[in-house]
Protein backbone atom coordinates (compact mmCIF):
# COMPACT_ATOMS: atom_id res chain seq x y z
CA UNK A 1 0.00 0.00 0.00
CA UNK A 2 2.78 2.17 0.25
CA UNK A 3 2.98 2.80 3.86
CA UNK A 4 6.09 1.64 6.33
CA UNK A 5 5.17 -0.49 8.94
CA UNK A 6 6.93 0.49 12.18
CA UNK A 7 6.31 -2.27 14.66
CA UNK A 8 6.80 -1.95 19.05
CA UNK A 9 7.30 -5.10 20.80
CA UNK A 10 9.49 -6.26 23.77
CA UNK A 11 10.62 -9.54 22.01
CA UNK A 12 12.94 -8.92 19.20
CA UNK A 13 12.79 -12.11 17.28
CA UNK A 14 8.84 -11.70 17.29
CA UNK A 15 7.49 -12.80 14.05
CA UNK A 16 6.44 -9.05 13.12
CA UNK A 17 9.82 -7.86 13.78
CA UNK A 18 11.19 -9.76 10.75
CA UNK A 19 9.27 -8.38 8.44
CA UNK A 20 8.99 -4.94 9.64
CA UNK A 21 10.44 -1.28 8.45
CA UNK A 22 11.12 -0.31 11.41
CA UNK A 23 10.52 -1.36 14.76
CA UNK A 24 11.33 -0.19 18.41
CA UNK A 25 12.45 -3.11 20.94
CA UNK A 26 10.26 -1.96 23.96
CA UNK A 27 7.61 -2.42 26.29
CA UNK A 28 4.43 -1.33 24.42
CA UNK A 29 3.56 0.84 28.03
CA UNK A 30 6.87 2.64 28.20
CA UNK A 31 4.77 5.44 27.27
CA UNK A 32 7.33 8.02 27.12
CA UNK A 33 9.62 5.70 24.81
CA UNK A 34 6.90 5.13 21.94
CA UNK A 35 5.60 8.91 21.84
CA UNK A 36 9.10 9.60 21.36
CA UNK A 37 10.06 6.76 18.49
CA UNK A 38 6.43 8.12 17.13
CA UNK A 39 7.05 11.65 17.19
CA UNK A 40 10.40 10.89 15.42
CA UNK A 41 8.90 8.80 12.41
CA UNK A 42 6.32 11.58 11.85
CA UNK A 43 3.33 8.47 12.12
CA UNK A 44 0.45 8.34 10.38
CA UNK A 45 -1.85 5.90 11.87
CA UNK A 46 -1.78 3.67 15.02
CA UNK A 47 -3.14 0.44 15.06
CA UNK A 48 -3.20 -2.95 17.03
CA UNK A 49 -5.01 -5.43 15.36
CA UNK A 50 -5.68 -8.72 17.83
CA UNK A 51 -4.26 -7.25 21.44
CA UNK A 52 -6.64 -6.53 23.99
CA UNK A 53 -4.49 -5.31 26.66
CA UNK A 54 -3.03 -2.23 24.29
CA UNK A 55 -6.30 -0.91 22.98
CA UNK A 56 -6.73 2.13 26.23
CA UNK A 57 -3.34 3.15 25.22
CA UNK A 58 -4.11 2.69 21.54
CA UNK A 59 -6.92 5.23 22.30
CA UNK A 60 -4.43 7.84 24.04
CA UNK A 61 -2.13 7.59 20.75
CA UNK A 62 -4.97 8.51 18.74
CA UNK A 63 -5.93 11.89 21.04
CA UNK A 64 -1.58 12.49 21.15
CA UNK A 65 -1.32 12.79 17.74
CA UNK A 66 -4.63 13.41 16.25
CA UNK A 67 -5.54 9.95 14.32
CA UNK A 68 -8.26 7.66 14.01
CA UNK A 69 -8.91 5.78 16.60
CA UNK A 70 -11.16 4.69 19.23
CA UNK A 71 -12.27 6.99 21.76
CA UNK A 72 -11.25 6.41 25.43
CA UNK A 73 -14.51 6.30 26.24
CA UNK A 74 -15.01 3.25 23.73
CA UNK A 75 -11.66 1.48 24.47
CA UNK A 76 -12.81 1.51 28.09
CA UNK A 77 -16.10 -0.39 27.23
CA UNK A 78 -14.30 -2.94 25.27
CA UNK A 79 -11.39 -3.69 27.66
CA UNK A 80 -13.39 -3.50 30.81
CA UNK A 81 -15.60 -6.40 31.92
CA UNK A 82 -18.03 -4.80 34.49
CA UNK A 83 -18.09 -2.34 31.92
CA UNK A 84 -19.57 -4.34 29.46
CA UNK A 85 -21.82 -5.85 31.75
CA UNK A 86 -23.49 -2.76 32.65
CA UNK A 87 -23.64 -1.51 29.07
CA UNK A 88 -25.46 -4.94 28.62
CA UNK A 89 -27.82 -4.14 31.51
CA UNK A 90 -28.72 -0.86 30.02
CA UNK A 91 -29.61 -1.92 26.86
CA UNK A 92 -31.61 -4.44 27.31
CA UNK A 93 -28.95 -7.44 26.51
CA UNK A 94 -28.89 -11.02 28.07
CA UNK A 95 -26.61 -11.13 31.60
CA UNK A 96 -25.77 -13.36 34.28
CA UNK A 97 -25.69 -12.29 37.77
CA UNK A 98 -22.46 -9.98 38.26
CA UNK A 99 -20.72 -8.31 40.77
CA UNK A 100 -18.06 -5.61 40.94
CA UNK A 101 -15.92 -7.11 43.53
CA UNK A 102 -12.90 -4.49 45.66
CA UNK A 103 -12.83 -7.55 48.45
CA UNK A 104 -13.10 -11.33 48.74
CA UNK A 105 -16.39 -10.85 50.86
CA UNK A 106 -17.74 -9.36 47.76
CA UNK A 107 -17.24 -12.55 45.47
CA UNK A 108 -18.39 -14.54 48.64
CA UNK A 109 -21.50 -12.94 49.19
CA UNK A 110 -22.45 -12.91 45.45
CA UNK A 111 -21.96 -17.08 45.29
CA UNK A 112 -23.88 -17.39 49.11
CA UNK A 113 -26.90 -14.91 47.21
CA UNK A 114 -27.25 -16.87 44.03
CA UNK A 115 -25.97 -20.31 45.29
CA UNK A 116 -24.17 -21.67 42.50
CA UNK A 117 -21.05 -21.90 40.92
CA UNK A 118 -19.51 -18.19 39.71
CA UNK A 119 -16.40 -17.60 37.83
CA UNK A 120 -13.89 -14.86 38.97
CA UNK A 121 -12.01 -12.70 36.13
CA UNK A 122 -9.91 -9.64 35.94
CA UNK A 123 -11.84 -6.71 34.76
CA UNK A 124 -9.43 -6.10 31.68
CA UNK A 125 -6.87 -9.01 31.80
CA UNK A 126 -6.60 -11.15 28.09
CA UNK A 127 -6.04 -14.65 27.48
CA UNK A 128 -7.56 -15.96 30.01
CA UNK A 129 -5.24 -14.97 32.93
CA UNK A 130 -6.94 -15.31 36.34
CA UNK A 131 -9.66 -16.50 35.30
CA UNK A 132 -11.18 -19.37 37.17
CA UNK A 133 -14.24 -21.01 38.05
CA UNK A 134 -15.32 -21.49 41.63
CA UNK A 135 -17.75 -24.36 42.85
CA UNK A 136 -17.62 -22.92 46.27
CA UNK A 137 -16.21 -20.50 48.90
CA UNK A 138 -12.86 -22.49 49.36
CA UNK A 139 -12.72 -22.06 45.58
CA UNK A 140 -13.20 -18.71 45.83
CA UNK A 141 -10.64 -17.87 48.59
CA UNK A 142 -7.93 -19.94 46.92
CA UNK A 143 -8.24 -17.95 43.51
CA UNK A 144 -9.50 -14.53 44.42
CA UNK A 145 -5.90 -12.42 44.98
CA UNK A 146 -4.08 -14.54 41.73
CA UNK A 147 -7.33 -12.83 39.86
CA UNK A 148 -7.49 -9.58 40.79
CA UNK A 149 -3.50 -9.42 40.66
CA UNK A 150 -4.10 -9.74 36.68
CA UNK A 151 -6.33 -6.36 36.49
CA UNK A 152 -4.50 -3.83 34.83
CA UNK A 153 -6.61 -0.12 35.29
CA UNK A 154 -8.28 -1.11 38.43
CA UNK A 155 -7.46 -3.92 41.83
CA UNK A 156 -11.32 -5.61 41.40
CA UNK A 157 -12.41 -8.69 40.21
CA UNK A 158 -15.41 -9.45 38.50
CA UNK A 159 -17.69 -11.77 39.59
CA UNK A 160 -20.75 -14.04 37.73
CA UNK A 161 -22.81 -16.32 38.05
CA UNK A 162 -21.05 -18.79 35.79
CA UNK A 163 -22.37 -20.00 32.54
CA UNK A 164 -23.48 -23.67 31.65
CA UNK A 165 -23.51 -23.99 27.86
CA UNK A 166 -22.01 -24.16 24.71
CA UNK A 167 -19.60 -21.43 23.81
CA UNK A 168 -19.13 -18.97 20.44
CA UNK A 169 -16.79 -16.64 19.27
CA UNK A 170 -18.20 -14.20 16.66
CA UNK A 171 -15.74 -12.14 14.62
CA UNK A 172 -16.66 -8.80 12.62
CA UNK A 173 -15.86 -5.97 10.99
CA UNK A 174 -17.44 -2.24 12.09
CA UNK A 175 -17.93 0.29 9.35
CA UNK A 176 -19.34 3.77 10.25
CA UNK A 177 -22.96 2.64 9.35
CA UNK A 178 -22.70 -1.05 9.91
CA UNK A 179 -21.80 -4.11 11.68
CA UNK A 180 -20.91 -7.60 9.05
CA UNK A 181 -20.27 -10.94 11.07
CA UNK A 182 -17.12 -12.06 8.79
CA UNK A 183 -16.68 -15.67 10.96
CA UNK A 184 -18.33 -17.53 14.15
CA UNK A 185 -16.92 -20.56 15.91
CA UNK A 186 -18.24 -23.18 18.44
CA UNK A 187 -15.73 -23.85 21.02
CA UNK A 188 -14.55 -27.17 22.88
CA UNK A 189 -12.54 -26.76 25.83
CA UNK A 190 -9.84 -29.06 27.18
CA UNK A 191 -11.00 -31.76 29.83
CA UNK A 192 -8.49 -30.37 32.94
CA UNK A 193 -9.95 -26.63 32.62
CA UNK A 194 -12.95 -25.42 30.74
CA UNK A 195 -11.97 -22.05 30.39
CA UNK A 196 -9.36 -22.79 28.41
CA UNK A 197 -10.79 -23.66 24.67
CA UNK A 198 -8.80 -26.24 23.00
CA UNK A 199 -11.25 -26.35 19.54
CA UNK A 200 -13.30 -23.55 17.39
CA UNK A 201 -14.78 -24.69 14.71
CA UNK A 202 -16.03 -21.63 12.17
CA UNK A 203 -19.08 -22.36 9.88
CA UNK A 204 -21.66 -19.74 8.50
CA UNK A 205 -24.61 -21.92 9.88
CA UNK A 206 -25.04 -24.86 12.53
CA UNK A 207 -28.08 -26.91 12.48
CA UNK A 208 -27.80 -27.01 16.40
CA UNK A 209 -27.89 -23.46 17.26
CA UNK A 210 -29.54 -19.92 15.29
CA UNK A 211 -26.31 -18.02 14.25
CA UNK A 212 -28.90 -15.73 12.96
CA UNK A 213 -30.23 -14.48 16.71
CA UNK A 214 -26.81 -14.28 17.44
CA UNK A 215 -25.54 -12.40 14.98
CA UNK A 216 -28.46 -9.65 15.66
CA UNK A 217 -27.53 -9.84 18.89
CA UNK A 218 -23.58 -8.84 18.60
CA UNK A 219 -24.91 -6.66 15.79
CA UNK A 220 -26.74 -4.42 18.69
CA UNK A 221 -24.18 -4.73 20.80
CA UNK A 222 -21.46 -2.71 18.84
CA UNK A 223 -23.80 -0.27 17.26
CA UNK A 224 -25.42 0.89 20.10
CA UNK A 225 -21.53 1.15 21.21
CA UNK A 226 -20.26 4.53 19.12
CA UNK A 227 -17.52 2.42 17.51
CA UNK A 228 -16.57 4.58 14.59
CA UNK A 229 -14.34 1.52 12.90
CA UNK A 230 -12.36 -1.47 13.23
CA UNK A 231 -12.04 -5.07 13.96
CA UNK A 232 -14.74 -6.92 16.76
CA UNK A 233 -14.16 -10.20 18.81
CA UNK A 234 -16.64 -11.60 20.89
CA UNK A 235 -17.69 -14.36 23.00
CA UNK A 236 -20.65 -15.86 23.80
CA UNK A 237 -22.38 -18.61 25.79
CA UNK A 238 -25.74 -20.35 25.14
CA UNK A 239 -28.20 -21.29 28.01
CA UNK A 240 -31.87 -21.82 28.05
CA UNK A 241 -32.43 -20.54 24.60
CA UNK A 242 -29.91 -16.86 25.21
CA UNK A 243 -26.83 -15.95 23.83
CA UNK A 244 -25.26 -14.27 26.86
CA UNK A 245 -22.31 -11.78 25.90
CA UNK A 246 -18.89 -13.17 27.97
CA UNK A 247 -16.70 -10.89 26.43
CA UNK A 248 -16.20 -8.30 23.37
CA UNK A 249 -12.81 -6.51 22.25
CA UNK A 250 -12.49 -4.01 19.30
CA UNK A 251 -9.68 -5.90 17.66
CA UNK A 252 -9.47 -9.27 15.91
CA UNK A 253 -9.49 -12.88 17.22
CA UNK A 254 -5.95 -13.51 18.18
CA UNK A 255 -4.20 -16.43 17.04
CA UNK A 256 -4.33 -15.48 13.39
CA UNK A 257 -8.20 -15.56 13.71
CA UNK A 258 -8.68 -12.01 12.30
CA UNK A 259 -5.81 -12.34 9.78
CA UNK A 260 -6.18 -15.77 8.46
CA UNK A 261 -9.64 -17.30 8.85
CA UNK A 262 -12.05 -14.54 8.50
CA UNK A 263 -10.38 -13.60 4.87
CA UNK A 264 -10.83 -17.29 3.98
CA UNK A 265 -14.55 -17.40 5.53
CA UNK A 266 -15.45 -14.58 3.26
CA UNK A 267 -13.09 -13.33 1.10
CA UNK A 268 -12.59 -9.90 2.13
CA UNK A 269 -9.47 -8.32 2.39
CA UNK A 270 -10.08 -6.94 5.96
CA UNK A 271 -6.61 -5.74 6.53
CA UNK A 272 -6.82 -3.38 3.86
CA UNK A 273 -9.77 -1.60 5.35
CA UNK A 274 -8.46 -1.67 8.54
CA UNK A 275 -5.57 0.17 7.40
CA UNK A 276 -7.23 2.70 5.25
CA UNK A 277 -9.30 3.57 7.84
CA UNK A 278 -6.93 4.01 10.56
CA UNK A 279 -5.21 6.67 7.82
CA UNK A 280 -8.12 8.44 8.31
CA UNK A 281 -10.08 7.39 4.80
CA UNK A 282 -13.12 6.42 7.26
CA UNK A 283 -15.95 4.72 4.55
CA UNK A 284 -18.38 2.37 4.38
CA UNK A 285 -17.77 -0.86 2.61
CA UNK A 286 -20.20 -3.76 1.96
CA UNK A 287 -18.68 -7.21 3.72
CA UNK A 288 -21.76 -9.21 3.53
CA UNK A 289 -21.25 -12.61 3.12
CA UNK A 290 -21.42 -14.02 -0.61
CA UNK A 291 -23.06 -17.27 -1.57
CA UNK A 292 -20.50 -19.10 -3.49
CA UNK A 293 -18.86 -18.58 0.37
CA UNK A 294 -21.35 -19.70 2.23
CA UNK A 295 -20.31 -23.83 2.59
CA UNK A 296 -16.71 -23.03 3.71
CA UNK A 297 -15.70 -23.65 6.88
CA UNK A 298 -12.16 -23.41 9.01
CA UNK A 299 -11.26 -24.73 12.42
CA UNK A 300 -8.26 -23.44 14.99
CA UNK A 301 -7.12 -26.41 16.59
CA UNK A 302 -5.03 -26.42 19.68
CA UNK A 303 -2.36 -29.37 20.19
CA UNK A 304 -3.31 -31.33 23.53
CA UNK A 305 -0.24 -31.79 26.03
CA UNK A 306 -0.26 -36.02 25.93
CA UNK A 307 -0.48 -37.26 29.53
CA UNK A 308 0.09 -34.30 31.23
CA UNK A 309 3.32 -33.63 30.27
CA UNK A 310 6.64 -34.72 30.55
CA UNK A 311 10.16 -33.95 28.26
CA UNK A 312 9.97 -33.96 24.69
CA UNK A 313 12.17 -36.44 22.76
CA UNK A 314 10.72 -36.63 19.42
CA UNK A 315 7.82 -35.51 17.18
CA UNK A 316 6.00 -36.92 14.40
CA UNK A 317 4.09 -35.96 11.65
CA UNK A 318 5.14 -32.64 10.72
CA UNK A 319 5.55 -33.38 7.31
CA UNK A 320 1.97 -33.38 7.16
CA UNK A 321 1.62 -30.04 8.80
CA UNK A 322 4.02 -29.05 6.28
CA UNK A 323 2.49 -30.29 3.32
CA UNK A 324 -1.36 -30.81 3.77
CA UNK A 325 -2.90 -27.70 1.26
CA UNK A 326 -5.85 -27.39 3.83
CA UNK A 327 -3.36 -27.00 6.79
CA UNK A 328 -3.08 -22.97 6.03
CA UNK A 329 -0.62 -22.02 9.55
CA UNK A 330 0.80 -24.14 12.43
CA UNK A 331 3.13 -23.22 15.40
CA UNK A 332 4.40 -24.82 18.20
CA UNK A 333 5.67 -23.26 20.93
CA UNK A 334 7.87 -26.44 22.12
CA UNK A 335 11.06 -27.97 20.75
CA UNK A 336 12.91 -31.59 21.10
CA UNK A 337 14.00 -31.05 24.80
CA UNK A 338 11.77 -29.16 26.11
CA UNK A 339 9.37 -30.12 28.72
CA UNK A 340 5.78 -29.44 28.40
CA UNK A 341 2.84 -29.56 30.72
CA UNK A 342 -1.09 -28.91 30.53
CA UNK A 343 -1.68 -25.39 29.80
CA UNK A 344 -3.02 -22.97 32.44
CA UNK A 345 -4.22 -20.29 30.45
CA UNK A 346 -4.63 -19.43 27.16
CA UNK A 347 -1.05 -18.33 26.26
CA UNK A 348 0.67 -21.00 27.27
CA UNK A 349 -0.77 -23.64 25.14
CA UNK A 350 1.79 -25.93 23.43
CA UNK A 351 0.78 -24.98 19.76
CA UNK A 352 -2.46 -24.89 17.18
CA UNK A 353 -2.81 -25.31 13.70
CA UNK A 354 -5.71 -23.56 10.87
CA UNK A 355 -7.39 -25.81 8.33
CA UNK A 356 -9.16 -24.03 6.04
CA UNK A 357 -11.76 -25.75 3.78
CA UNK A 358 -14.68 -26.08 0.85
CA UNK A 359 -16.55 -28.37 3.22
CA UNK A 360 -16.93 -29.53 6.07
CA UNK A 361 -16.33 -33.41 4.92
CA UNK A 362 -12.80 -32.66 4.14
CA UNK A 363 -12.16 -30.59 7.47
CA UNK A 364 -12.97 -33.33 9.31
CA UNK A 365 -10.71 -35.74 6.96
CA UNK A 366 -7.97 -33.22 7.81
CA UNK A 367 -8.47 -33.17 11.38
CA UNK A 368 -8.79 -36.97 11.51
CA UNK A 369 -5.15 -37.22 9.55
CA UNK A 370 -3.58 -34.93 12.26
CA UNK A 371 -4.98 -36.86 15.11
CA UNK A 372 -3.57 -40.00 13.50
CA UNK A 373 -0.21 -38.53 12.20
CA UNK A 374 0.76 -35.80 14.93
CA UNK A 375 2.75 -37.50 17.80
CA UNK A 376 4.46 -36.08 20.83
CA UNK A 377 6.97 -38.53 22.05
CA UNK A 378 8.47 -37.91 25.89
Amino acid sequence: MGYRALVVNPDVNAPGMKVADGMLVSDIFNKEKVIEYAKKNQIAAVMSDECDIVMNWVADLGKIFNLPALTPEVASLYTDKFLMREFCKTNGFPYPEYRYCKTLDDAISLQRIIGKPIIIKPLDSNASHGVFKCNNENDIRCHFEESMSFSRVEKSVLAERFINGTEFTIDGIKTPNAHFTMAISEKKHFTHNESIANELLFSHYNPKYDYGKLKVINDAFVMKSNLQFGFTHAEYKYEDGEFYLIEIAARGGGNMISSCITQYMTGYDTYRYLVECALGNIHDEDFSLKPEYRERVAVLKFFSTPNGGGKVRHIEGLDYLENESDIKHYHLNFKIGDTIEDAINDSVRIGFYIVCSENMQKLNQVIENVEHKFKILY
